[in-house]
Formats: structure tokens, C-alpha cells, sequence
């Protein structure tokens, strides 16, 4: 018995010593990380954390503490920060550290889609783009990836001009970096802003819907924000690089990029360069279409610590285009040239309300030519060719005060827009052979802007609201009017005052659960083309368009809600939105006016209608199945028509709906894709501007990437796998006897090698 009693003892005795030995091995485990602002130092306080089954909330000085264990990643959430997730090797670094910095994401409650182009640790409700993505050429055709956003397509290969949710061209406010613009130099905009994008140093895609933030200029459809990278700075000086280079079959397109340059502790300069290239490609019905391009891409980015608090920036990229077809229009583009500059500098200040103070300074400059010399005409009547140029210039400054539990943005920023241009005809027929004429197309056309602008960001436990206004003064003159178009106005200037102003809030119901209601209205004036266009066809249809200095501001009441539901593996968003548009501007055939060339068939004057309406829906389904498998399912639709004349506006892209199935293998280093898409008939059409009915197309696509090392990784695919003969509703038609549309590519094979450094 005695035996058995001290057995026992020692059973009790071992346990207490095993649990012992286990709870300080827990307790020694246990760390202590404080969540910071990556801005400004701040601690984060009500930050929502859950990691390997324990999960808590910061408290007043940002302090979470968490037992480790490795592979897990910590999950955080806040209503200004929004939901992150911490990977393992991140996790472990803030541990040893005792400091996490998380970046804001600034305007993650809004109607929003980010579209990365280099992803980055933590990033929720993206789009994950490929190598392939990174080597685009056209910003246009990169951002058709988010189902709300089409393009307005007059070339194969080059020139997508954006439309979001029905709203395009002036109607979409496109910047880089917050601040800068570039201005299509072509009548026709071959040249869009999105085509002037340098894409391989741009690390994310802002699209922001509605009226809402009006911090980056004058909103009125939606906002597109190309951001660029950041400097990096590091304790030692470190060579960085990325070499990435594709090929794809159907129209041979090569392209390549690169990155290279030093970061240190004071400076981080780094130059870059991509080149594409392609040729005409087949479609599904095995039809050659005209898709030749040309673009190189080339320039600079330099970033200096000038102290703890302040960071000074400067970025110089030249574009570079020449003999790109555009089978839609009547003439290809020769050459286009543009400059764009910009520098910037921060300052932060810490333990201070005023916490940052950002500005901005920008050029862009753009040279374009263009003709109809490789047109083959039958019979030639003329030779056609254009000379156009445009420079903006501007700048911005912003000012951000960060108080309990709220924080405010308050600025000012001016635009300057002009155009000037001639196009000049060399008869070559008829009585008129061997004579020459000079149409003023622009008219030394110009647009200034300045406006002020603040947005105050509410935060509190399960809401969050923001509100937000700015106020613009609109000047627009032509320095060169032409004879003709100023008999037709009395006055060619105009001044004129735009208030916007927008609120909206979330509501956290729980965890999963969140309702936004977003309200705004804005105003724009009409941009260059709508107001001093001379007689030149630009449109939908080959009518010659006629300005009209004498349009009214257009503007836009909108609404839009909000829901997400969103748990470890799941995640559902439902948007939708109703435009209430007044003064809208559009277009009517002015039968007294005669066009400037015989082959117009008339021409058409921008007028102001009195009403018209936009709503539509934009939803998503993403699950993960397992850590091997995940699928995600969205649908975009935009309905538009105009109440004057009881017609649907025109050039409205139809019901849409994606399927993605994805996989990851081998530890995430193998992961395939296959993508279906299907767009619908499009029959509700404006057959006063010749816009014909669009067929149901589906198209599948398919792809697989490795991840061979570290710094090397190569992927491959086959786009239109099943060689569907389809074109987009907002695809242009060429201009021939057969008027058929610009149908998209057949199937094609593409592979593409990247190895990065950075």
C-alpha cells in the first residue's frame, strides 16, 4: 500500500512538473506587439485580432499580446484600417520587434476595387495580378479585369479608353498618384490617359465609384488612382532589380520589362523601361484584324530622406508610340511622344494633430501625329494628317489632422489643361486636285481648374462615417478661334463655380456582417473636346462633332449601398448604385451645318440634355474551398437611358458575369487558373448614334504559374481557349464596305519569364 500511495504521489508529482514546465514555456512564448500607424507611429487602439484560436482587441496604447506558434497568420481587423492579414514570417518579425505597422486603408468602406499590380503583404479584396499583368502595355485593357470597368475599343491592341459603369471619357476622373493627368492629344484619343500610364512602376489600381471622395480632383462618374511605388530605404546600400519578359502567339506580341537601381539609408533611385510590340492577330472566325503597335516606355524614379519626418520624390517617364493601327478611325496613329513629371514631398509630424503634409507638383506634355497613308482607300481622294499637342500642368497639397477617434483631409489643388492641333488635307481628286486646307481642330484650346477640397473621417466602435466636399472654379477660352466656329457662338469663354459634396457611412453589425449607405452630388464642366471640338469626327458615329462653349455643367445625384458579409473563408459584396444625372451632355445632328469633309455624313453639335438616369448592380462571391482550392464568382450590369427622347444612352456595356477557379500546390508555388467570362446580348441601344445590337459571347481562359525560386517564376496560359469568334459591345467598327466590328483575338498561347530582386 505504502508503494502504491508514493507511485501515486509521484504520478501527481510528474504532472505538476509537466504542467509547470508547459505553462512557462507558454508564458515564455507569450509576446507583447504594439500596432502602429506605418505612417506616422501612431498606436491603433479597438483593432480586432484573432491568431491560432486566441483573439482580443488592442488596447489604448495599440498593445495586443499572442502565445506564437509558427506558420499561423494573424488576422486583424478596424474600421479605419480595415481587414488584414499578418503573414507567418511578418508575424514572427513584429514579435521580436515588439512593433507592427499596418498601412491605412484610407478608402476601403467606399465603392471600391483595388486592382494590385505588385501585390503586398496583407491585401484584401484585390485582384491579384499575374507577371503577365505587370508587362501590360495599356492601363486600358490591364483594368478590364474589374467587371464594372469596359473599354471603349477603336484599335486591336492599343488605346482602351476606360469606361466605368457607363460614365467615360471626362466623366472619370484618371490620375497617377492622386495628382497627375495626361491629356489625349488626339482628337479621336488614340492616346488616352490610361495609355500613358508607365504600368511596370505602378503598384496599385484605386477604383473608386460614384461621387464620393472628392480629394483627387473634380469627381463625377468614379475616380481611377494609379498609385506608384513607394522609396524604400535600407540601413546598408542594396542593389534591387526585376527582369520580366512574354510572348504571345496570336499577333506575335513580345514584350518585356524591367526594373534596377539602389535603395540606401538616404536615397532610393531606380530606372525602368518595358517594350512591347505586336502585329495583326486572327479572330475566332479565322479573320486577320489590323493590330499593329509599337510602345516603349523608359524613365526615372528618385526618392531622398531628407530626415526622419520628411521624404522628398521625383519621377520622370517617357512614352513612346508610333505606327499603331486604328482600323475604327480614319487615320493610324504615326508617332506619339509624351513626357510626364512630377515631385512630391511629405512631412510627418508626430505627437502633433496636424499629422501629415503631403504635396505635389506635375507636368505632362504629349505630342502626337497621325495619318491616313497606310489606309488602303479605294478611290484616294485625299491625304490626310494631323499635328496635335497637349500640356497639363498642376499641382496638389494636403493636409491631414488626426484627433480622438476621428481624422480629417483638407487641401487645394489647380489643373491646367490646353490643346492645339491642325489637321491638314492634300486633295489628290476632282476639281479641288493639288489644293491644300488647314482645319483648326483645337483651336489653342484651354481649361484651368483650382479647387478646394477637405474629408472628415469618423471612426467609433461598429461605424464609421465620412464626409466629404470640395468647391472648384472652372475657367475654359480658345487663344486661336477658328473663322468659322466663332460665327456660329457669340461667346467662346466661360467661368463657372462646381460644389460637390458627399456623405456616406458603414455599419459594423458584428464580425461578418457590414451595411454602407452612400449619398453625393457633383458637378463637372464640359472638358475641352465637349466645349471647342471643331468639326471633326470623334464619336460613336462618323458625324463631325462641334463643341459648344455655351454647354451647362453637367450633374450627377447618386446613391449607392453597400453590403459585405465576410467570414475566415467567405466573402460576399453587394453594390448597388442609381445616378439621378441632370444637364447630361450629349449630341444631336445640327441638319443646317455643313461638315467640313464630303465623307461626313453631317454634323453633330454636344448639347445638354435635360434628364437622364444610370443604376445597375456589381456583385461577388469568393470562397476558399480549402488551402488547395478557391473560386470566386462576380456580375456587373449598368442600365442608362435618356428621359428626353425615352432612348437608352449610348455606348452602356451589357450584363456581365466572371467565374474564377483557383488552385495552389507545392506550398503555393504551382497555382492554376481557369476564368470564364460571359457578357450578354446588349440590345438596349441609341440607334440615333448608329449603335447596333451586341451578341451574347462566353469566353474561357486558362493558366498556370511556378514559382520556381524565390526571385524566378514563370507562367503560361492559353487565352480563348475554345476560339470564340466574339467582340465587345463597346469595340468600335472598321471602317470598310462591311463596317464589321473590331472582333478580339482568337486563341492564343502565351508564356512569360520574371525574375525579381526587388
Amino acid at each position: 500500500m505504502k508503494i502504491k500511495s508514493l507511485y501515486s504521489g509521484m504520478r501527481v508529482y510528474l504532472l505538476m512538473l509537466a504542467l509547470l514546465v508547459v505553462g512557462m514555456h507558454a508564458y515564455a512564448q507569450e509576446k507583447s506587439i504594439k500596432l502602429v500607424d506605418k505612417q506616422d507611429g501612431t498606436a491603433i487602439r479597438d483593432v480586432h485580432f484573432t491568431y491560432n484560436g486566441q483573439s482580443g482587441i488592442s488596447d489604448e496604447h495599440g498593445m495586443i499580446r499572442i502565445v506564437l506558434k509558427q506558420g499561423e497568420t494573424l488576422h486583424l481587423s478596424h474600421v479605419q484600417y480595415g481587414k488584414q492579414s499578418i503573414v507567418p514570417a511578418d508575424v514572427v518579425n513584429a514579435a521580436s520587434s515588439g512593433i507592427l505597422k499596418i498601412q491605412e486603408a484610407e478608402n476601403h468602406l467606399l465603392p471600391v476595387t483595388l486592382v494590385l499590380v505588385r501585390p503586398e503583404t496583407g491585401s484584401t479584396g484585390t485582384l491579384d495580378f499575374s507577371a503577365q499583368r505587370k508587362l501590360a502595355h495599356d492601363a486600358g485593357a490591364l483594368l478590364e479585369a474589374v467587371p464594372s470597368v469596359s473599354s471603349i475599343r477603336k484599335s486591336g491592341a492599343y488605346g482602351f479608353d476606360p469606361v466605368l459603369r457607363g460614365f467615360k471619357y471626362d466623366q472619370i476622373n484618371l490620375v497617377l498618384d492622386g495628382v497627375q493627368t495626361a491629356s489625349a492629344a488626339c482628337p479621336n484619343r488614340m492616346d488616352p490617359g490610361a495609355s500613358q500610364v508607365p504600368i511596370n512602376m505602378i503598384t496599385q489600381a484605386e477604383v473608386l465609384k460614384g461621387p464620393y471622395s472628392l480629394r483627387y480632383g473634380n469627381v463625377f462618374g468614379g475616380t481611377i488612382n494609379f498609385k506608384s511605388s513607394e522609396p524604400e530605404f535600407r540601413e546598408k546600400a542594396t542593389p534591387v532589380g526585376r527582369l520580366g519578359t512574354s510572348y504571345e502567339s496570336n499577333g506575335g506580341i513580345f514584350r518585356t520589362e524591367g526594373v534596377a537601381g539602389v535603395s540606401g539609408k538616404k536615397a532610393d533611385f531606380r530606372v525602368f523601361g518595358a517594350y512591347s510590340a505586336g502585329d495583326d492577330y486572327t479572330d475566332g472566325d479565322g479573320m486577320d484584324v489590323a493590330a499593329r503597335f509599337n510602345r516603349l516606355n523608359w524613365g526615372g524614379k528618385l526618392g531622398l530622406k531628407l530626415s526622419d519626418s520628411q521624404t522628398l520624390g521625383m519621377m520622370v517617364s517617357n512614352n513612346f508610340a508610333k505606327d499603331v493601327d486604328f482600323p475604327a478611325l480614319p487615320m493610324d496613329l504615326r508617332k506619339d511622344n509624351t513626357w510626364l513629371i512630377n515631385a512630391s514631398h511629405s512631412a510627418t509630424f508626430y505627437e502633433h494633430s496636424l499629422s501629415t503634409w503631403k504635396t505635389s507638383l506635375y507636368g505632362t506634355f504629349v505630342e502626337h501625329e497621325m495619318d491616313n497613308l497606310d489606309k488602303e482607300l479605294d478611290p484616294r481622294m485625299m491625304d490626310a494628317y494631323t499635328d496635335a499637342s497637349t500640356k497639363n500642368y498642376g499641382g496638389r497639397t494636403e493636409l491631414r489632422f488626426n484627433f480622438d477617434r476621428s481624422h480629417v483631409f483638407a487641401g487645394m489643388d489647380y489643373r491646367s489643361e490646353s490643346a492645339e492641333g491642325h489637321r491638314t488635307r492634300e486633295m489628290l481628286m476632282g476639281p479641288m486636285a493639288g489644293k491644300v486646307f488647314s482645319d483648326n481642330v483645337w483651336q489653342d484650346a484651354e481649361v484651368q481648374r483650382a479647387g478646394l477640397f477637405g474629408e472628415w473621417h469618423v471612426h467609433r466602435t461598429g461605424y464609421q462615417l465620412v464626409f466629404s466636399g470640395r468647391m472648384d472654379l472652372n475657367n475654359s477660352k480658345v487663344n486661336d478661334p477658328d473663322t468659322r466656329f466663332s460665327s456660329i457662338y457669340d461667346d467662346l469663354e466661360a467661368s463657372t463655380v462646381h460644389p460637390s459634396v458627399s456623405l456616406g457611412g458603414t455599419r459594423f453589425f458584428n464580425e461578418k456582417i457590414s451595411l454602407g449607405l452612400w449619398l453625393g452630388r457633383a458637378s463637372r464642366s464640359a472638358g475641352i473636346t465637349e466645349r471647342y471640338i471643331n468639326q471633326f469626327p470623334v464619336g460613336l458615329d462618323p458625324y463631325e462633332m462641334l463643341g459648344n462653349p455655351n454647354l451647362d455643367p453637367e450633374v450627377n445625384n447618386q446613391a449607392d449601398l453597400v453590403f459585405v458579409f465576410e467570414e475566415k473563408n467567405t466573402r460576399i459584396d453587394l453594390n448597388l448604385f442609381a445616378s439621378a444625372l441632370r444637364d447630361y451632355i450629349s449630341s444631336e445632328i445640327r441638319p443646317d451645318l455643313k461638315p467640313a469633309m464630303s465623307s461626313a455624313p453631317g454634323v453633330r453639335q454636344f448639347v445638354n440634355i435635360g434628364k437622364a438616369v444610370m443604376a445597375g448592380f456589381e456583385g461577388s462571391w469568393k470562397q476558399q474551398f480549402s488551402d488547395n482550392l478557391s473560386h470566386d464568382l462576380s456580375v456587373a450590369y449598368t442600365y442608362g437611358q435618356n428621359k428626353d427622347t425615352d432612348e437608352a444612352l449610348p455606348e452602356i456595356p451589357p450584363l456581365d458575369v466572371r467565374y474564377r477557379l483557383a488552385g495552389s500546390f507545392a506550398d503555393n508555388k504551382i497555382r492554376p487558373e481557369i476564368l470564364f467570362r460571359h457578357a450578354f446580348k446588349q440590345d438596349r441601344v441609341a440607334t440615333s448614334y448608329g449603335e447596333t445590337e451586341t451578341p451574347a459571347f462566353s469566353v474561357v481562359d486558362a493558366k498556370i504559374a511556378w514559382q520556381i525560386s524565390a526571385p524566378l517564376s514563370v507562367s503560361g496560359g492559353v487565352l480563348n481557349l475554345m476560339d470564340t469568334a466574339y467582340y465587345e459591345h463597346l469595340a468600335r467598327s472598321v471602317r470598310s464596305a462591311e463596317a464589321r466590328p473590331i472582333y478580339s483575338p482568337g486563341r492564343s498561347f502565351y508564356i512569360t519569364l520574371s525574375l525579381n530582386f526587388l
